[in-house]
């Protein structure tokens, strides 16, 4: 037993029984490396990890590894998730090192923290052109006891390389709106007509390029943008990434059919595709995209959820050691289950595509055999009732039997900013679905965050039960958790919301942002605030890559606070940002969905629309289900009574009932038109002002 029995990341504690003296990232180890003069071994993963479990199995549970790490190296191991920082600043040092990086990541640094070798996975010993761990051990030993010298000038000349990248540079005094336009061409040229998503295997859900496309679609009406991406949605919600038993997206499909997937769930995957399934519905009507919108806020209340209201990090790939083991089928187990249910197993297998030969086989298990993973090889008719109901039957029976096996394991660490996704998407979709208990869930889930994640003020990135919240917020929880309260508060109309929001925003901007020599914000975001930490860079969110860079995010919050409060200041420090990251925008749209979808609430905006009424009246409520008939990308929403208070958003102040009656104001830059009282009028005046 090493010392991460106690640490609060599943991950770390994964490791706790390896012979490897693994430490947790702090001042201790650094010290320790410096007073035995020998390098730190860095290793950074994250509890679904399927490579990173790999290289632990091979590796980390060796005995003759174990004894070369203690003797040569102090073991330091970090989860990704819980310090997204130091996984940042040493990603993209390995990415300069090696043109490539992943997890795990395996970095060597000295005991000054400086970077001077690394990579991602190795075997134990090399294979097919790779180098051993045990070889690149003994490497990394000889060359720093035998040439030092040369050692630390390349660590020098890497900390000067990460130094220069981590500035952004390049922007333009005034955003360029005909980026987006060009940005929505390169997508859909990506676009793989024939199989849905966006380039080749490996295939990513690219849920922020999708709800970009949306967007620009819903202002343009480019029928081509919104094509790639509801076809794209379909696509995947047919192929073996999703659970057809359960619901939710596995992380990404090896291929480029959407078939086989990397089996471990993220909350956040599936934070981002509610959002973008809800909007797609919104847009085109499209029922089947409705239909998994459901299934996935379904999946994460029922296997996500914590019972106080928070939402787990992810569950692996893995379970009794085998990929894919709990999500895959032999064909007789599926008929006998099938059968059970009072229906025909042949029919079934044709539509899921099960067959004897199977699949899928974890290559490190091929004594497993082969298996199938579920897919629809037939199509759904999405308006035939009987077939709903007899898929319904079928699956609560393979629910059944599922539940009888050893589960994945579950990643139950709580980390505010994909609980802030996750309730963001979930607050969105109830109202859109017209589904209390999702909007219910995210409420409860933002009152946790704020009663557990909240420390003498400060928000806090991560909680697990039974540990405190030590790890201080990073931009990304803050910028996610502002975003999400805001659209929390469209949907519940609680002005707590709106307030929270606002205050964070202001955080981001004080603490996060870049400013110039003159104390002028630049537009760039630090990752980390002015008083965290100092690492060796100190990282900035340059692009959207699995979840959105908080810079983006913030983009998204600042214009809705402008369009709620009429404050110039929240508009001119989104514009500068995307005036900063518009080039990079226009070089790479996919890499920067989040971003684009800011440029497009610019574009659409500002429009604001303020409900005037009790939220419990009728009347009032009619009003509101007119505005969310549509997804409106550049809209904002503030229901409540003109009572002038504080916590309030300014949009709502000084505008009366109408003859004592709800109204709704449609408005411009808080000139409105004159206000209505009836629900049909609403809908005309919203389509003249969108």
């Amino acid at each position: 037993m090493n010392r991460l029995q106690h640490a609060s990341s599943p991950y770390l504690r994964q490791h706790a029984d390896n012979p490897v003296d693994w430490q947790e990232w702090g001042h201790q180890a650094f010290a320790q490396a410096r007073d035995r003069d020998v390098p730190v071994f860095l290793s950074v993963g994250y509890s679904s990890c399927h490579w990173c479990h790999v290289m632990a199995h091979e590796s980390f549970e060796d005995a003759e590894v174990a004894r070369v790490l203690n003797d040569r190296f102090v073991a330091v191991k970090v989860d990704r998730e819980e310090r997204p920082d130091v996984d940042s600043v040493y990603m993209g040092a390995v990415q300069a090192m090696t043109g490539a990086g992943g997890w795990p990541m395996s970095v060597f640094v000295t005991a000054d923290g400086v970077p001077f070798f690394g990579g991602t996975y190795w075997p134990r010993d090399g294979r097919h052109g790779m180098p051993g761990f045990l070889q690149v051990l003994q490497a990394v030993d000889t060359a720093w006891r035998e040439q030092r010298e040369q050692v630390l000038d390349s660590g020098q000349r890497l900390t000067a390389h990460l130094q220069a990248t981590n500035e952004v540079g390049g922007g333009a005094e005034q955003v360029d709106l005909g980026i987006a336009s060009r940005a929505a061409s390169v997508c859909v040229r990506a676009w793989d007509r024939e199989l849905g998503g966006f380039g080749a295997a490996p295939k990513f859900p690219q849920a922020m390029t999708i709800d970009f496309l949306l967007a620009y679609a819903q202002r343009t009406g480019d029928s081509a943008a919104v094509d790639a991406a509801v076809q794209s949605l379909e696509a995947m919600s047919r192929g073996g990434i999703y659970d057809h038993v359960a619901g939710g997206f596995a992380r990404y499909s090896v291929d480029a059919r959407w078939l086989v997937p990397h089996f471990e769930k993220m909350l956040y995957d599936n934070a981002l595709l509610l959002r973008a399934y809800t909007h797609a519905w919104q847009t085109t009507g499209s029922r089947r995209c409705r239909r998994i919108a459901t299934e996935v806020a379904d999946y994460l209340l029922r296997d996500m959820r914590h019972p106080a209201g928070g939402f787990y990090s992810a569950t692996d790939a893995d379970s009794e050691g085998v990929e894919g083991l709990f999500f895959t089928w032999t064909a007789d187990e599926f008929d006998e289950v099938v059968a059970a249910a009072g229906e025909d197993a042949e029919v079934f297998r044709a539509f899921y595509g099960v067959t004897p030969a199977g699949n899928f086989t974890d290559p490190h298990h091929p004594e497993v055999g082969s298996r199938s993973i579920l897919y629809e090889a037939g199509r759904r008719d999405e308006d035939d009732a009987d077939c709903a109901r007899r898929l319904h039957r079928v699956r609560a029976a393979l629910v059944g039997r599922r539940e009888q096996r050893v589960h994945p394991g579950l990643d139950d660490k709580i980390l505010t900013s994909w609980n802030a996704l996750a309730l963001g998407a979930l607050g969105e979709a109830g109202a859109a679905l017209d589904e209390p208990r999702y909007i219910e869930a995210a409420a409860a889930c933002a009152r946790f965050l704020r009663d557990t994640l909240m420390v003498d003020g400060r928000l806090h990135h991560t909680w697990k039960q039974g540990h405190p919240a030590t790890v201080p917020a990073f931009l990304e929880d803050v910028a996610y958790l502002a975003q999400a309260l805001l659209v929390l508060y469209e949907a519940d109309a609680n002005p707590e919301w709106f307030a929270w929001a606002r205050q964070l925003a202001h955080d981001a901007n004080d603490r996060f942002a870049e400013s110039d020599a003159d104390g002028n914000p630049t537009g760039a975001y630090f990752a980390t605030a002015d008083d965290a930490e100092a690492l060796l860079t100190r990282p900035k969110d340059l692009w959207d890559n699995a979840t959105p860079a908080g810079s983006s995010v913030q983009v998204d919050v600042l214009l809705r606070l402008a369009a709620l409060t009429g404050d110039g200041d929240f508009s001119r420090r989104a514009e500068r940002t995307l005036a900063l990251f518009a080039p990079r925008c226009e070089q790479a749209p996919t890499g920067y969905g989040e971003m684009l979808r800011g440029l497009e609430r610019l574009l659409a905006g500002p429009a604001e629309v303020a409900v005037i009424g009790s939220p419990d009246d009728a009347a009032t409520r009619e009003l509101v289900r007119v505005y969310r008939q549509r997804w409106r990308p550049g809209s904002v929403l503030a229901v409540g009574l003109p009572d002038g208070q504080d916590a309030t958003p300014p949009l709502l102040h000084d505008r009366p009932l109408v003859n004592g009656r709800p109204a709704a104001y449609v408005c411009r830059n808080f000139a409105c038109q004159r206000p209505v009282t009836d629900a049909s009028q609403l809908a005309q005046l919203l389509e003249t002002s969108s």
